[in-house]
């Protein structure tokens, strides 16, 4: 089973490079992040059309999430729970074929500190509560989506660079590392501990993409269920340099089936 997360920057520019890869990488589950519309106008007929039931929380122009399943979707749950007042549409959950899964598009957090760093912190306090209620269910479970989070220095070209960004500020990457350490293993660096440039989003400005000037803030989460059945993971970079590409590229990973 083949489980991936994109951020796509916009599902309506995008959807003809989701569609290809969709039909070229052929994903089981798919998170999608930043979709920017509202759920009437998510291309659901079209990515039916390619095999894909979809679930969708949307908001127009910004934000939005999204999942997709070649299998139903059930017990969909829309927002984080932990604040009614939030409207942002940054987070949905679901049950497809035996896990369950989580889009989650985390805020960016900057100017920080302030009051969107704030709420940065504020919004991942409370998945950690949502990961912690899933985590005693003892079930297979994947967190995905752009964390917005580089949790290491080796996850970006220049960590001088990026210091006292909200993305790489310590009390980000600490949120990070207290959600980890529930119990979640982070896919991509459990089988590749070692690895450098392994990026998943490069600017739009200064030729980050030609000069491989990126960061790792797109991530897989997996429970202990899903962790044992973990297989592979990786980065697929090649959408990244296509053309109209969004300014991140998806990461993935394939977890065998129970048996």
């Amino acid at each position: 089973m083949k489980i991936a997360s994109w951020n796509v920057n916009s599902i309506k520019v995008r959807l003809p490079n989701l569609l290809r890869w969709l039909e070229s990488f052929a994903p089981d589950v798919v998170m999608l992040q930043e979709t920017k519309c509202m759920a009437d106008a998510f291309p659901t007929m079209e990515l039916e059309a390619a095999g894909y039931h979809s679930a969708v929380v949307g908001q127009k122009s910004y934000n939005g999430v999204a999942l997709l399943s070649r299998n139903p979707l059930e017990n969909v749950q829309e927002g984080l729970p932990g604040d009614a007042e939030d409207s942002q549409a940054r987070y949905l959950e679901a049950t497809t074929a035996g896990l369950r899964v989580a889009s989650i598009y985390l805020p960016n957090g900057n100017p920080a500190p302030g009051p969107k760093f704030d709420y940065k912190l504020a919004w991942m306090a409370r998945l950690r509560a949502q990961a912690a209620a899933l985590a005693a269910q003892e079930v297979p479970v994947v967190l995905g989506g752009d964390w917005n989070v580089i949790p290491q220095p080796v996850d970006c070209h220049d960590p001088a660079a990026w210091e006292g960004d909200a993305l790489f500020r310590p009390e980000s990457r600490a949120a990070f590392r207290r959600i980890v350490h529930l119990g979640f293993t982070d896919a991509f660096r459990a089988l590749h501990p070692n690895a450098t440039h392994a990026y998943t989003f490069w600017d739009y400005q200064a030729g980050a993409w030609q000069r491989d000037n990126g960061i790792r803030i797109d991530h897989l989460l997996l429970s202990p269920q899903a962790a044992d059945r973990l297989e592979e993971a990786g980065i697929d970079r090649d959408p990244r340099g296509w053309d109209k590409a969004s300014d991140h590229t998806p990461v993935w990973c394939r977890l065998r089936h129970p048996a």
